[in-house]
């Protein structure tokens, strides 16, 4: 079950990188709930929608460092590049830990710093 669930959630970042963000979210149930630890909380898709229209300007350059799966869980390790409206880039760290529940991503727990440039590419 883990390894099909590392699986799906290779696809649904295929599917980001491309800008299918509809794609995406079709790997998401419809009660998904993303928590961005000391941050916000959406719930359900069309929230999780809302978010990536503002968020996503353009597809995100995320950079996945390692997989870890077992059991209802994956857990991504990695960086992300983001650019605003403006085309300007914000660098990211990240952890995400995933809860899938029927084959579908069900619930997201993001830990999420802000890094510079030089951070983000010597740690790869």
């Amino acid at each position: 079950m883990s390894e099909n669930n590392k699986t799906i959630l290779e696809e649904a970042n295929a599917a980001i990188a491309e800008g299918d963000y509809e794609g995406f979210l079709s790997f998401c149930a419809d009660d998904t709930e993303w928590k961005f630890v000391g941050d916000k909380t959406l719930k359900g898709k069309e929230a999780v929608r809302q978010w990536m229209v503002t968020e996503y300007v353009e597809p995100p350059l995320n950079i996945v460092a390692n997989l870890i799966a077992e059991g209802d869980f994956v857990t991504a390790l990695g960086d992300l590049t983001i650019k605003d409206e403006d085309g300007k880039a914000t660098h990211y760290s990240y952890c995400d830990v995933w809860r899938f529940r029927g084959g579908k991503m069900v619930e997201l727990r993001a830990f999420v710093i802000k890094t510079d440039q030089d951070e983000t590419s010597s740690a790869a």
